[in-house]
């Protein structure tokens, strides 16, 4: 059974025109209560808030915008389900920009996912974005490991692998509909200047040399990305220059 849930209090988006983000409830919240009977903060809610800073600045520049970043927050634990209103009033408590609620079981929420015509599943669980991706929606894992401090910023790295050595991967997609969502990104980066963008695009190479870092470049470009930094490691360890970096989600499939 499936149950998809408005949030009355937030501006719901323009189904055909927004960019429609699932990020899994595990993910933002912990099971923990705090003593105003909430969920603690997990590891994503600094993604959510770096969402709802661009759709903030893109309805600045234009009230009509209709390109938004459309978040879902999908739950599929059944404990999480039982507490189904505590994640609603904590989703409401921290001002999150979450515009529906869906409370499905494994089985039926890929379905959930079609439906809702999401673009991008993000979630902790290996398996779970590996099956989301397998039905042709792009999926990211997030970093179990980063902490959720606030972000005014959102950074998205592309890379050109999916080994995992400390900043979260890419399962693996349908190239055609990876490109849609790069192409869509870009729209959005595009409505922004060089400086003080609410959204930055990141290149990093991890092999090869510059000749590969220029070829992803290029190929990004030729679906509407243009990148804010560029990084080629030649073979160096990416661990640490991604804790600098601290990117909200990688993306893959540059090769």
């Amino acid at each position: 059974m499936v149950s998809i849930i408005p949030n009355i209090d937030v501006r719901q988006k323009d189904a055909n025109q927004a960019l429609v983000v699932a990020i899994s409830s595990s993910a933002v919240f912990e099971s923990s209560d705090d003593i105003d009977g909430v969920h603690s903060v997990g590891v994503a809610f600094s993604l959510l808030q770096a969402l709802q800073s661009v759709n903030r600045r893109l309805l600045a520049e234009n009230p009509e915008e209709s390109l938004l970043f459309d978040v879902l927050l999908i739950t599929t634990d059944s404990r999480e389900q039982e507490q189904s209103t505590r994640i609603i009033n904590s989703t409401k408590h921290y001002g999150l920009d979450v515009s529906r609620f869906c409370f499905s079981c494994q089985d039926n929420f890929i379905e959930s996912l079609l439906q809702n015509n999401v673009q991008l599943f993000l979630s902790m669980e290996p398996d779970e974005a590996l099956r989301v991706s397998q039905e042709g929606v792009l999926s990211a894992l997030l970093d179990q490991q980063k902490s959720s401090r606030p972000s005014e910023q959102l950074r998205v790295l592309f890379c050109d692998d999916d080994d995992d050595d400390g900043g979260g991967g890419m399962a693996p997609a349908n190239r055609q509909t990876a490109q849609r969502f790069w192409s869509r990104l870009g729209d959005i980066r595009r409505r922004f200047g060089i400086l003080d963008s609410p959204l930055s695009i990141i290149v990093m190479t991890s092999h090869k040399g510059r000749d590969s870092c220029g070829d992803a470049l290029m190929m990004l470009r030729s679906h509407g990305i243009s990148a804010d930094e560029a990084y080629c490691l030649a073979g160096a360890p990416r661990g640490p220059i991604l804790s600098v970096l601290a990117p909200h989600f990688l993306l893959g499939g540059l090769r």
